[in-house]
C-alpha cells in the first residue's frame, strides 16, 4: 500500500536520496531550485536554496551535499545552506540543464543534462573526487535514472526519450563504460522511464512518468512486479528507513492543467511503501 510521506506539492519532485545516519530522506524541487530534508519520524522538514535549478543531490564523506545544479556541480553546507561551485558543465544554459545523478562505490558523482527542445544535445557526465568532470556520453536528450549493481559490474541508464532501460558495462576502477545495451524497450502504455534504483536483490525499479507506476524489473529485464501510484507523474524513487525496506517515491504536478490539478491533489508530493525487498546504502561521494 503507497502512503504519503509528505504533502510537498513540489512542482518537479526529484532525486530522492536516504541518509541512514541522520535518518533523513533528501529530494529536490527542480523548478524552484530547493533541497528538501525530511525526518519521517519526527514530521520535520528543512528546505534549502540551491541558489538555481538543482536536478539531484548526493551524499558525501565530509557530511554535506553534492548538487547537480543548473550548470554544473556545486556543495551545499547543510549547517549554513552556503552553496559553493564545483564545476561547470553546461555552456548553454537557455538549451540544457543537469537533471538526475547518483555517486557510483568509488565515490565518484554521476550527472547528466537535458535538451529543453527534446533534441540530442545534452550529455552524462562524471564528476571525480578531485574536481574533474569527464564526459562520459553524448547525443543525450534527457539524461535520466542511473545506477550500478551490487558488484559495479553493470550501470543501469535511462535516456527518457529512448523509451529504454540501458545497461552498461562498467569498470568500477577507471569509471569507463562500454557495451551499451537496451534490457527494457518500454511499451508505451507504461509512460516514460524516468529515475531508478536498484535494490539489493539486483531488481531494477523504475518511475514511470505519465504512467502512474513504479515496476520492479529483473536484470534480464523480465518485468517483475508493478505498484500503482494516486498520481500520474511519479518521478524517482529510492529505499530507506531503518532497514532500508521503504521504498520513497518523489513525483510532480508541473505537467497538470487546473482540473487535472484539482482531480490529483496529491500530485507532487512524496509518497512510501514496503514492496517487500531491501535497499542498499547510497554511496558517497569522496571529494
Amino acid at each position: 500500500m503507497v502512503e504519503l510521506v509528505l504533502d510537498a506539492r513540489a512542482e518537479l519532485g526529484e532525486g530522492p536520496v536516504w541518509d541512514p545516519v541522520a535518518a533523513c530522506l533528501y529530494f529536490v524541487d527542480i523548478e524552484h531550485g530547493r533541497v528538501h530534508r525530511v525526518d519521517p519520524a519526527a514530521g520535520a522538514l528543512r528546505t534549502y536554496d540551491a541558489g538555481s535549478m538543482v536536478g539531484a543531490v548526493a551524499l558525501t564523506d565530509s557530511g554535506d551535499l553534492v548538487m547537480a545544479v543548473h550548470s554544473g556541480f556545486a556543495r551545499l553546507d547543510l549547517a549554513t545552506g552556503h552553496v559553493q561551485a564545483i564545476a561547470t558543465v553546461e555552456r548553454d544554459p537557455a538549451s540544457r540543464r543537469m537533471n538526475d545523478g547518483k555517486v557510483d562505490s568509488a565515490g565518484r558523482c554521476w550527472a547528466g543534462t537535458l535538451a529543453f527542445d527534446r533534441q540530442p544535445t545534452a550529455a552524462l557526465y562524471r564528476l571525480d573526487p578531485g574536481g574533474v568532470v569527464h564526459t562520459m556520453l553524448t547525443g543525450v536528450t534527457t539524461s535520466n535514472g542511473l545506477d550500478w549493481t551490487g558488484d559495479g559490474r553493470v550501470m543501469y541508464y535511462i535516456d527518457t526519450r529512448t523509451k529504454a532501460i540501458d545497461a552498461f558495462d562498467f569498470d568500477l576502477t577507471s569509471g569507463g563504460i562500454s557495451n551499451r545495451r537496451s534490457i527494457v524497450r518500454v511499451p508505451p502504455d507504461f509512460g516514460s522511464p524516468d529515475g531508478l534504483t536498484v535494490d539489493a536483490e539486483g531488481g531494477i525499479w523504475v518511475a514511470f512518468w505519465g504512467g502512474g507506476a513504479v515496476r520492479r524489473f529483473l536484470p534480464d529485464g523480465t518485468l517483475d512486479r508493478t505498484i500503482e501510484m494516486p498520481v500520474t507523474h511519479p518521478t524517482s524513487c529510492t529505499f530507506g528507513g531503518s532497514d532500508l525496506r521503504d521504498l520513497y517515491i518523489t513525483s510532480a504536478a508541473k505537467p497538470l492543467g487546473v482540473a487535472e490539478r484539482a482531480r490529483q491533489p496529491l500530485a507532487g508530493g512524496v509518497f512510501r511503501c514496503r514492496p517487500g525487498v531491501q535497499g542498499r546504502p547510497a554511496n558517497r561521494f569522496k571529494g
